[in-house]
């Protein structure tokens, strides 16, 4: 099973290899409401970690994703184009935003794995 990060902003990225998924986590989508729109990175586009690597409009507001980890776009869910709505449906699945070729794996270490991260998430209520 690939290994799920996350940031103190609700992104995750999940790691396979030398290829990172990145998304927002189940809490932020909860947060955003209803999305109705996500403009996604191009394929090609370098991002260093922290870098806006997509956006998201909702019907309460549009926030940035930020990347969890450095890479390249080397694919990008164009489902979400047509149904942007997979993000609330599915945010840790079908609702991914990009793949990125990691270049620098090490940043993977300051990233909160999964019990952690639900930890950081009950302490904000």
């Amino acid at each position: 099973m690939a290994d799920r990060k996350y940031t103190e902003d609700h992104e995750w990225v999940e790691v396979d290899g030398e290829t990172g998924v990145i998304g927002i986590s189940d809490y932020a989508q909860e947060q955003l409401g209803d999305v109705v729109f996500v403009e996604l990175p191009d394929v090609g586009k370098v991002l260093d970690q922290r870098d806006e690597a997509a956006v998201i409009e909702s019907v309460k507001a549009a926030a940035e994703v930020y990347t969890p980890v450095s890479g390249e776009v080397i694919e990008v869910n164009e489902e979400l184009n047509n149904d942007p709505s997979l993000v609330n449906s599915d945010a840790h699945g079908e609702g991914w935003f990009a793949k990125l070729q990691l270049t620098d794996p090490t940043e993977l270490d300051a990233l909160m794995d999964e019990a952690t991260y639900k930890t950081f998430v009950e302490s904000l209520s």
